[in-house]
């Protein structure tokens, strides 16, 4: 009989001790929260702020939004619904059914993109819509390209929702519009969607229809899903026209989420309602999340939405024509400043001059080496805000609203152009 050798004991692994537990970290914030980028302006709006308070007559060509007022049949619609108990109730997660009809109709009229109220989900604007689309769409480590300059919130969206963002730039060379072979060169096996944008919010760039045809074949042949982002679609000028890419490209429409909404053209920044509409799963879940995420948006707001949508529509027409005035007036200002390119935007109501040819030369006694810089000297010395080029991803530029009225405005921009024709 033989018996099993016995091993030895010094070649066995002897397991170290269990660590002592230290005090628990005390985090109070979550790295996922904790890891949004910091606002690159954050400063300069406090200080805009604050001069402001101070009585300085600070001109705002900072973010802004159109400065008309609603039209007058969605406020007597709100006014009505406020007085209707029928209102006073939460609507449906996904949206108020007569909201989500218009929406439907709306889409059709304007995009010839057909849809089913299924396929829509009404959230407090765009900027959740974006985040919900992303949030439904990703998952941890999937990349995104993002033609740049960028909107600010889209790439810590990407980042919140466990994505990768990466930046496909353009500049005003190409009037800031992005091609094929750029993204086709920034796509690794890892790219999961696009987020497309035209008009553009940043730069008012707005791709021409046969380019987003050409993007969308591109990204239906890659297997990409596509995000775009087209609640700017009426606010184009100049003969430009900005068509809903799957509506160019209909093979697309099952891997496609088109965001919009009303605030723009509609005058209703105090109003927003956005909605997502793509494919009857991805929307269900998006309702889902909405549904646990947030309450549903405010039933008052969703029924002055089904008034702007539906009703007379020749308040977005005036809009479109004052803000085409006020884009040719700040390009026309702008680039008879020497050192500053400004391309026309065709969209939007943003122009995004380049400044590059300012840094490094002295203005108003001072040397600035960044559009950051440059930004917080105009607001010093000029008392006019702008945003600069880092907040979208591309240092260099600055981004100017041309949304405020028309003496305001040109008031805003001479003051620019008295301080910076100073430069040496």
């Amino acid at each position: 009989m033989t018996t099993a050798p016995v091993p030895d004991r010094a070649a066995v692994p002897v397991p170290a001790p269990a660590p002592t537990p230290g005090p628990p970290v005390d985090r109070r914030v979550s790295r996922r929260v904790a890891a949004i980028t910091a606002s690159a302006t954050a400063a300069l709006d406090a200080r805009a702020a604050a001069l402001r308070a101070a009585g300085i007559p600070v001109i705002d060509l900072a973010w802004g939004e159109p400065s008309s007022p609603m039209p007058p049949h969605v406020v007597a619609a709100t006014v009505a619904a406020a007085h209707d108990p029928a209102y006073h109730r939460p609507a449906p997660p996904g949206g108020l059914p007569e909201l989500k009809e218009a929406i439907v109709a709306t889409t059709l009229r304007d995009s010839g993109l057909p849809a089913r109220p299924a396929d829509v989900v009404v959230t407090n604007g765009g900027a959740q819509a974006v985040a919900e689309a992303l949030a439904t769409l990703l998952d941890p480590g999937d990349e995104v390209l993002l033609p740049t300059p960028y909107w600010p919130s889209h790439p810590e969206a990407v980042r919140l929702a466990g994505g990768v963002p990466v930046p496909v730039v353009a500049d005003e060379a190409s009037g800031y519009l992005v091609s094929v072979g750029q993204l086709e060169a920034a796509r690794t096996a890892r790219t999961r969607l696009l987020l497309f944008s035209s008009p553009a919010k940043a730069t008012g760039a707005v791709q021409p229809p046969e380019e987003v045809a050409e993007i969308g074949r591109w990204a239906l042949a890659a297997g990409l899903w596509v995000l775009t982002d087209e609640t700017h679609e009426h606010l184009v000028h100049g003969g430009a026209t900005a068509p809903s890419l799957p509506a160019l490209v209909p093979e697309l429409q099952p891997r496609c989420v088109v965001v919009n909404g009303v605030s723009p053209a509609y005058g209703m920044a105090g109003w927003p309602v956005g909605w997502l509409l793509g494919p009857a799963d991805v929307v269900a879940a998006a309702t889902a999340l909405q549904a646990h995420s947030s309450s549903p948006v405010a039933t008052v707001s969703q029924v002055a939405a089904v008034a702007a949508l539906t009703g007379d529509q020749s308040a977005v027409a005036t809009l479109r024509a004052v803000l085409d005035r006020r884009r040719q007036t700040v390009v026309g200002m702008l680039r008879q400043v020497p050192g500053v390119a400004c391309p026309e935007p065709q969209g939007a109501f943003s122009v995004y001059p380049s400044v590059t040819g300012l840094l490094g030369r002295p203005i108003a006694g001072r040397t600035v080496q960044s559009s950051l810089e440059l930004a917080a000297l105009l607001l010093e010395e000029a008392q006019v805000a702008v945003v600069p080029g880092e907040a979208f991803g591309t240092p260099g530029y600055l981004r100017l609203s041309y949304a405020l009225g028309d003496e305001e405005l040109v008031e805003g921009v001479g003051r620019m152009q008295r301080l910076l024709g100073t430069a040496a």
